[in-house]
Parts: C-alpha cells; sequence; structure tokens
C-alpha cells in the first residue's frame, strides 16, 4: 500500500465516524424519554402485583397516586394545628381532583394526624406525578414547632425517581474525573490521556443511540439503573480496551517506523484478544435475557451494547486519532524508533516468581482466603425494604417511620386487591376473615374489576404483613393481590428465579466461549472457576461491611444475580488477556514456567491498570444515592480488584505453573513434553 493511501485511510475513518455520530445524535437524545423507574416496569407480566397495576390503570381515572400527608408534634398536636392541617388538606382537595375526600386519622396519644391523598390525574405519566406530589408538598408545609411530611407510595416513587434523573450528569461526570485521574496516572502524559477519554465519551454517547433502537425495535426496558450501569461499562470496559492497545501500539512503535504501520502490528498483536475478550463479555451480559425480570432483562442488551459500541470505538476510532498524532502523542516519553525500553526490576515478574516457587501451596492458601472471605454472605442483610432503599432519608422516608411509630396498630401502606366486579361481596368478606387484616373497603369498579383497598394490622414490609399478603393470595382464587408491599415479594420471588435460570446459562455460555477461544478444557475450567470464587469473596466482603460499617438495613434481591453477571464476564475479560498471551509463548515453544511468567510480566502491568479504571468506574456507583447502587457498585469494584491483584496473578498463574502443559489439555499444547523439575526450580533461582 503506497505512503498516501496510508495517511488517508485514519482521516477516511474520523470522517465515517462523523457520519455516525449525526446518524445517532437524534436517537441518543431521546433515550430518557423512554426511561422508566416504576417498580412495575422491573417486575414481569406475570407477577400479581404488576397485574393488579395493569388493572388498575383500565379503572376509571386510571392508575392512582396515593400520597400520606402526617403532621406531628412531639407534645401533642394542639387545636391550631387541626386547623391548619384542616385548611392545607382543603387547598389541596380544591387544587386536584381526588377520588375522596380526606379524613383525618389522629394517633392514639394525640400527637400525629394523618390524611390519606388519593389522586387518579397523573395516571401513568411519571412526570405529573412527580409534579402533583411536589405541589401537595409546597401545600403541606411545616410551621411553627409543627412537623408536616409527605409520605405514601407515590412519594417514595417521585423521591427514588429524582435519585435515578440525577444519575445521569453526576455519573456522567463522576466518571470521567475519575478515568481521567486514572489515565493521567498511568500514561504520565500532559496529552496521551485525553485520547481514550474523548473515544470513550462518543462510545458513549453511540450506545445511548443504539439503546433507543432497541426499545423502539424490540421494547427492550430502560431504566436509570441500566443506562447507568451502560455508560460505566463503556467507559470502563473501553477504557481497558485503550490501555491494550496502546501499550502494544507503544511497543510496535520501537520496532517499526511507520505509526500506520506500527498501529497495523498492535492490532493484528492484540486485536484478537480484544475481540475474544469483548465478545464474552457481550455473550455473558446477552444471558440476561433469559432473566423474568424487566429489569434484568432489558440490562443484558443495553450492558452489551455498551461493551460493543466501546469495542468498536477503541478498535476503528482510537486507532485513527493515534496514527494521525503520530509519535508526539506519547510526549514527553516518546517511543523512538529502534530505542529499547528502560529495564527495571518488573513487580509483576517479582510477584510471578514468589507464586512458581511453590505454586500449590500459593493455590491453596489463595483457595482458603477465597473461601473464608465468601463465608461473609451468610452476613448479607435480607432484602432491602422500600424505606431503606436511600442512602439519604427523604422526607417520604421520615413520614413513614414517623407513621409506624404513631399507629403501630395499623399499615398506612394498603395492600390492593383486583377482584372480579361479581364477587366483590364475598371476597370482601373473605379478606376481613383473614388473620393480619385491619380493615377493608371496597373501591373503584371498571371492566369487569373492582379496586379493594386492605389495611393490614401489621407494619408495611414487615414479616407480618408479608404472612398477610401470601395468605391472602392463597384464599383469594382469581383476584390479584398488589400494591409496595406485594410488589417486593414479587421482586423477591422473581429474582430467586432468575438466579436459578441464569447463572447455569452464563457459566455454560462463557465455558464454551472460552473452550473455543483458546482450545482447551482445562484452562476454561480455571478461569470460571476462579471469577466464580472471587464473586463468592466479594459478596462475603458485602457481608462483612453493608450492615456494620454502612449502616444498610437490607440487600437488593438483584445483587446476587447482576454481580455474579459483571464479575463473571469481566472477570473472564482479564483471564482471555492473559492466557491469550500464555497460549502464543506456548506456541513459540516456550516451556510452561517461561510461558506464564512471560504473559504475567508482559501483560501483568496492563491488566492491573485496566483493573483499576474498571474497579474505579464502578466505585463511582457507592456515590449514588440508592442502596441498591451502592451495594452492586462496591461488590463489583471489589471483586475486580480480587481478580486483579489476586486470582490473575497469583492463582491462574500458580495453577498454570503446577498443571505445566496440562493446562492446555485436550488441545496440540497439551501433549508436548514436560520439562525437568530441575528445569522447573532454576526458572526460580
Amino acid at each position: 500500500m503506497g505512503a498516501g493511501k496510508r495517511k488517508s485511510i485514519p482521516w477516511v475513518m474520523l470522517a465515517l465516524w462523523v457520519a455516525v455520530l449525526a446518524f445517532a445524535s437524534p436517537f441518543a437524545a431521546k433515550l430518557a424519554d423512554v426511561q422508566h423507574d416504576r417498580i412495575t416496569d422491573y417486575l414481569p407480566a406475570s407477577a400479581d402485583s404488576t397485574r393488579v397495576a395493569k388493572l388498575q390503570d383500565q379503572l376509571p381515572g386510571g392508575e392512582s397516586t396515593e400520597l400520606v400527608l402526617v403532621y406531628h408534634r412531639a407534645g401533642g398536636l394542639t387545636a391550631a394545628d387541626r386547623a391548619t392541617a384542616g385548611e392545607q388538606v382543603a387547598r389541596i382537595a380544591g387544587d386536584h381532583a381526588l377520588t375522596a375526600a380526606p379524613q383525618g386519622v389522629p394517633s392514639a396519644d394525640g400527637a400525629t394526624l394523618m390524611y390519606l391523598v388519593v389522586t387518579n390525574e397523573p395516571g401513568t405519566d411519571e412526570d405529573k406525578r412527580n409534579a402533583f406530589v411536589d405541589d401537595v408538598r409546597q401545600v403541606a408545609h411545616s410551621d411553627d414547632g409543627l412537623t408536616v411530611e409527605v409520605g405514601g407510595a407515590g412519594a417514595l416513587s417521585t423521591d427514588a425517581g429524582k435519585v435515578y434523573e440525577s444519575l445521569g450528569g453526576p455519573l456522567l461526570y463522576t466518571t470521567v474525573a475519575v478515568v481521567a485521574v486514572l489515565l493521567i496516572l498511568i500514561y504520565r502524559s500532559p496529552v496521551l490521556w485525553l485520547v481514550p477519554l474523548v473515544v470513550a465519551g462518543i462510545a458513549d454517547f453511540l450506545s445511548m443511540g443504539v439503546a433507543y433502537g432497541l426499545h423502539q425495535a424490540f421494547g427492550t426496558s430502560v431504566s436509570g439503573q441500566s443506562s447507568g450501569i451502560m455508560t460505566i461499562l463503556v467507559f470502563g470496559a473501553g477504557t481497558d480496551y485503550a490501555l491494550l492497545l496502546v501499550s502494544r501500539y507503544r511497543e510496535e512503535l520501537r520496532r517499526v517506523e511507520r505509526p500506520y504501520d506500527a498501529m497495523l502490528a498492535a492490532l493484528r498483536g492484540c486485536g484478537p484478544a480484544v475481540l475474544a475478550s469483548s465478545g464474552t463479555v457481550a455473550a455473558g451480559l446477552l444471558c440476561l435475557l433469559a432473566a423474568d425480570l424487566n429489569s434484568s432483562r432489558g440490562m443484558g442488551p443495553l450492558g452489551a451494547a455498551g461493551v460493543l459500541c466501546a469495542l468498536v470505538a477503541m478498535l476503528t476510532l482510537l486507532p485513527a486519532l493515534l496514527v494521525v498524532l503520530g509519535r508526539r502523542v506519547f510526549w514527553p516519553l516518546v517511543p523512538a524508533f529502534g530505542s529499547t525500553p528502560r529495564t527495571r526490576r518488573s513487580l509483576f515478574a517479582a510477584m510471578g516468581s514468589s507464586a512458581g516457587r511453590r505454586p500449590r501451596t500459593v493455590l491453596a492458601a489463595g483457595a482458603v482466603l477465597l473461601g473464608t472471605l465468601a463465608l461473609g454472605a451468610l452476613n448479607l442483610p435480607g432484602a432491602v425494604k422500600d424505606q431503606d432503599a436511600f442512602v439519604d432519608r427523604p422526607e417520604s422516608v421520615a413520614a413513614m417511620e414517623t407513621l409506624a411509630g404513631a399507629f403501630p396498630e395499623r399499615s398506612a401502606q394498603p395492600i390492593e386487591v383486583m377482584t372480579p366486579a361479581g364477587r366483590t361481596d364475598a371476597v370482601l368478606a373473605a379478606i376481613r376473615d383473614t388473620d393480619g387484616v385491619a380493615d377493608a373497603r371496597a373501591g373503584r369498579t371498571g371492566d369487569g374489576w373492582t379496586e379493594i383497598a386492605v389495611t393490614a394490622s401489621a407494619p408495611p414490609q414487615s414479616a407480618a404483613e408479608t404472612a398477610t399478603i401470601e395468605a391472602l393470595r392463597d384464599r383469594l382464587t382469581g383476584s390479584y393481590v398488589g400494591g409496595p408491599s406485594a410488589q417486593q415479594i414479587d421482586l423477591v420471588d422473581t429474582n430467586a428465579r432468575d438466579r436459578l435460570i441464569v447463572v447455569p446459562i452464563v457459566l455454560v455460555a462463557v465455558l464454551l466461549i472460552l473452550i473455543v477461544l483458546l482450545r482447551s478444557l482445562v484452562a476454561p475450567l480455571m478461569l470460571v472457576a476462579a471469577v466464580v470464587a472471587v464473586w463468592g469473596a466479594a459478596l462475603g466482603i458485602g457481608g462483612l461491611v453493608f450492615g456494620p460499617v454502612f449502616g444498610f438495613e437490607g440487600t437488593d434481591p438483584g445483587l446476587g444475580l447482576l454481580s455474579f453477571v459483571f464479575l463473571v464476564a469481566l472477570g473472564v475479560d482479564y483471564g482471555i488477556f492473559l492466557m491469550h498471551r500464555m497460549r502464543e509463548e506456548s506456541v513459540r515453544g516456550a516451556e510452561p514456567v517461561t510461558a506464564a511468567l512471560t504473559a504475567l510480566r508482559t501483560t501483568g502491568g496492563v491488566i492491573a491498570s485496566a483493573g483499576l479504571v474498571l474497579a474505579a468506574t464502578f466505585a463511582v456507583l457507592t456515590n449514588m444515592g440508592l442502596v441498591q447502587l451502592v451495594e452492586l457498585g462496591f461488590v463489583i469494584a471489589v471483586g475486580v480488584l480480587l481478580d486483579t491483584f489476586l486470582v490473575r496473578t497469583y492463582l491462574v498463574t500458580s495453577a498454570s505453573v503446577a498443571l505445566g502443559r496440562r493446562v492446555w489439555w485436550p488441545g496440540r499444547l497439551s501433549r508436548a513434553p514436560e520439562p525437568e523439575v530441575a528445569d522447573h526450580e532454576r526458572q526460580f533461582t
């Protein structure tokens, strides 16, 4: 190829990317419009609580928004307090179309007054619901020592939605800042760090357009959680691929004169490993399509889209930019043609040598350590309740806590039952005869169904209320039992079912891909066992800190499944980098110990840098306002660090040394003669 063509290809690639971004821009801007974070958007259509919500949409007025206004004074409410409460509630009723006039319910000690406010005005429109809640909060304000709090399911949904809305900006900015700092430290260049960061940002923008296209074409659900994690995957995985490519490109620039030719050599050298690792991550994430939970099923395609957009950008746009900028992009550490890198004692060579001297001892010690840490998972708290789902207590949670103390004999959060209209009286009688039910009243009727509001005698999401809901479901054949507490029960049950289905699929899919890539059975089994051990240890560390250190009262039901999928897929990603280089050295004729140490020495620094970046990007989630995001970010970040600095460096290397050529069984490389034991010993003396 002539020099003129070589110079033009990068510019053509840049022009193509400008066209792609111009095409994707209108779609990327619409992603926020299709994002929904109602609990029923997360649950499967078959769940009882989802059916209740959909049937309520068909009733006159559509879906209801329920709020509870809580007026409280520690020393007891005064006559003026009650008058103020009445005036504020009357104003709310005058400004909005309520389903019924709110009636004040005083507590036994006279310190609290509760009003249930229900409207059908917003329907399923989240923006209208949020506006209604905000307007009620402006009217129902505290005055002269009187505490006024707005709670209820509608207020909880609004507060959670505001947290998700805040993810877009702060999550993106924090992620960019973290990646920028790490790239500056890794590259020690005032310019080079900016190139992969810009490319990752472009890939993130493209992934937003792809995510919108998936929603429009296939109905893929989009939530604040899935879109936020997609952004983290783009920056985390994309930066990992950039680190691997730039490292190889720097090597090639020392032995190849032209940057274009050096880039081609770098792509030939690391391209297969990057393609294989990204394909494995995408395949692992797509296994979430087997999940019944809408939020998990939607996260699979969105996560895969983010990884693949990052891959395409890092293998096309990044090389084009680096070639156009030339060697000067590495200033001040410019890799001159014909130069040799400064030799220095490699930390990873030293770590590999220590692991290789007594591989079985290191392997056993590491297995015991991971197993011990995994025991901490037994200390994980139960499923998180609505009021415990926020890191910082919002007003809706404060209202629920006030109500729980003021009305211990009844729940302020109704259980909602939908029953065929012709059976209303019989169902009401059955409900009132159920243990744990304090009251039941029929509400709207339409389209052949009647709505019944049930008040439990136990606090919301307590064990006693859960027993009441399960008893109602067992007793009311042909009716559906829903509401906020029932939704949480369905969420826990669906996640338990998804774990049983998705986990084996992920393991089989990843194992089959690794068998094809590595042409071995032993090496893939070793890598899969390693990442599963990392997942268990990371969950165990979470169990040791979530309650005692972070003060969390519960664990998100989806933590186990999502952390498993991400840690297995991303952990295998790094395993492919290491084992691909080990296989490359073995094909060249290196003995097993030499191949293992060379692979660790040459890829260890890049894998460590990539692991730090990926862990840091997921750690950004720990700064978000929802417990489920903090827990997920913490477990994945800890797992990635364990995988990078313990499992990849020590355990996989030790296992490879201990197994020798058997690690490639039954492939061709496993049939070469073993070196003498004395040769092994000389490697480390």
